[in-house]
């Protein structure tokens, strides 16, 4: 990563490694946010997602590579970046027999704000959260989405140039996952920078550039479009035939790169070429192809089992 980089991101992850004891989190995590950009770091759970976050968020230090925050290293100058961070952990802890207001209050002290400021970032931050008629619900009432949308609001009191958020919208009902990630989009609009982890892959689509990250390895960064217009391999949905025995089959054919179901069908990704290979697997089971475009569950699914060949190859 140049110099330039380093003047220009928000946020950097440059060859990161992280060791637990024997159990190697990270391994050599290269990443930069932008200002005004939201990164997605997406793959499921003991990837390597909340490790990345905990690091930016100076709460824990890597085992080698560099860390960044607004050019400074979050571990050295704590304070100073503290003060430019937000930062929404997935189990965000507010204090349940206080009401919304309370919260707030208590926060907007924490961070140091003068009451005029305060009550000016407090009216703004309810109306976008739309929070307002809420504010003497005790926290522990509030359903999850707005509890939520309450941590986050703690979150950005201190307007933050860079917002870390794990998870948000980990058990949240549609209707507030939806919201939030508007909320999301309205902050970056005003040139913050945001790196939010998610499980899920259609969230992908929503960011700026995405990540997807497998057993501590980045397997692949970039534009979410690009990502899926540059996928080399197809895809193909299967119907008819009996599940068991065409799951069977395609779990020994070498030309399938992963399938999953979809519903009543079956989604296979399969190399570069391979039809006719997958179509005479199938022949006879009563299944039948056809040809769909890829989805970033497609994308991730394929890159995980060819990174798994190539740690094979190089064993």
């Amino acid at each position: 990563m140049s110099q330039a980089d380093d003047q220009t991101s928000m946020l950097i992850l440059e060859s990161v490694e992280r060791r637990f004891d024997e159990v190697q989190a990270l391994r050599g995590v290269s990443l930069a946010v932008l200002p005004g950009e939201l990164y997605g770091l997406v793959g499921p759970d003991g990837a390597g997602k909340t490790t990345s976050i905990r690091l930016l968020a100076g709460l824990m230090a890597p085992t080698a590579g560099r860390v960044l925050v607004g050019g400074h290293d979050p571990l050295i100058e704590r304070r100073r970046v503290r003060g430019v961070t937000g930062y929404m952990p997935q189990a965000y802890s507010l204090y349940g027999d206080l009401s919304v207001e309370e919260n707030l209050h208590f926060f907007a002290r924490m961070f140091g704000l003068d009451r005029q400021t305060y009550l000016e970032r407090r009216k703004r931050l309810l109306g976008i959260t739309r929070l307002a008629p809420f504010t003497s619900r005790r926290a522990d009432a509030l359903s999850g989405g707005m509890y939520k949308k309450l941590a986050l609001a703690c979150a950005l009191l201190h307007r933050p140039g860079a917002l870390l958020l794990d998870e948000p919208t980990n058990g949240v009902d549609p209707v507030s996952r939806r919201e939030l990630w508007d909320l999301l989009g309205e902050f970056v609009s005003e040139g913050m920078s945001v790196l939010v982890s998610t499980p899920y892959m259609d969230e992908a689509s929503r960011c700026h550039r995405v990540g997807l990250i497998h057993a501590g390895r980045l397997l692949i960064q970039g534009e979410p479009a690009e990502m899926l217009t540059r996928f080399e391999h197809e895809v193909y949905s299967l119907s008819g035939g009996e599940r068991a025995q065409v799951e069977s089959r395609l779990r020994a054919c070498p030309q399938v790169l992963a399938f999953s179901p979809a519903g009543e069908l079956l989604r296979a990704v399969v190399r570069s070429g391979e039809r006719a290979a997958l179509a005479a697997r199938l022949e006879g089971s009563g299944a039948r192809l056809g040809a769909i475009r890829p989805d970033f569950e497609d994308v991730f699914l394929a890159r995980i089992r060819l990174a798994r060949e190539q740690e094979q190859a190089d064993a």
